[in-house]
């Protein structure tokens, strides 16, 4: 594992592409309403990463399956609804009263990377959804709290699986949070379960996407016939947040907020 420590002029830079990721995510939860297409807002975070000089970092991706290496992410969000988890590829679908969407993205601000999510509702919402979405956006901040020097990575973890679990809800198994920085993907992985006291100690530097994936049914998902949307197997509600963070010698810091 090839943890790499951020300067103080990196994470700089991280701040910066997290500011950007942060006014797409801002201006696509204002556009969520009863009768946009996914397609809208995926259209809405390219404009603000073109006006602010940045890249997409999820178009283009490579394909985690080695059969699909043929089939690279093809949009600049993932916009995941209802039973989606994750990796929801936005396009003609239109949102419907009800609906919960989860949508995530990224951009490339001077070589770094900002990676941050957010589930929220289109028009009424069911009461158990709201609850989903309050649930699984508390566990992300249970795990901010805890990343500090003295603790270590079975903390974050744990901090997560416990929250959900107290709710009565899952999380994911295959799907994690990561190192951020010059790759949206770097050392370590940060599962959505652990023991605390385990792990590796947090040191300051340290920079990762936390990205609490709750689940209301059964953990179990599948990936559809897209090749990337991951989705629950009993078709059950579930729900995505995520922060990208820094480690330091005092408070966590969140690099993707206004």
């Amino acid at each position: 594992m090839a943890i790499i420590i951020k300067t103080r002029e990196e994470i700089a830079l991280m701040r910066e592409a997290g500011r950007i990721t942060a006014r797409a995510l801002e201006a696509m939860c204002k556009a969520v309403r009863p009768g946009i297409t996914t397609a809208e807002l995926d259209a809405i975070a390219r404009d603000i990463f073109r006006t602010h000089n940045a890249i997409p970092a999820f178009l283009g991706y490579p394909n985690p399956n080695p059969h699909y290496a043929n089939h690279p992410y093809p949009a600049t969000i993932t916009a995941s609804i209802n039973d989606e988890l994750v990796h929801g590829i936005p396009g003609k679908r239109i949102l419907k009263e009800g609906d919960i969407i989860s949508l995530d993205c990224g951009c490339i601000y001077h070589g770094f990377v900002g990676d941050a999510a957010v589930t929220v509702g289109v028009g009424h919402i069911s009461a158990e959804a709201a609850r989903l979405i309050r649930v699984t956006e508390e566990a992300l901040y249970k795990a901010i709290e805890v990343s500090r020097v003295g603790n270590r990575l079975g903390d974050v973890s744990a901090a997560i699986q416990e929250h959900a679990e107290r709710h009565g809800y899952n999380v994911v198994r295959e799907y994690t949070g990561h190192g951020v920085g010059r790759d949206m993907h770097e050392d370590p992985q940060i599962p959505n379960w652990g023991k605390r006291g385990t792990g590796i100690p947090l040191r300051a530097g340290m920079t990762y996407a936390l990205e609490p994936m709750v689940i209301a049914g059964k953990p179990q998902v599948y990936v559809k016939r897209d090749t990337w949307t991951v989705a629950t197997k009993d078709h059950s509600l579930c729900a995505h947040f995520e922060h990208t963070i820094a480690v330091t010698d005092g408070d966590p810091e969140i690099l993707t907020l206004l």
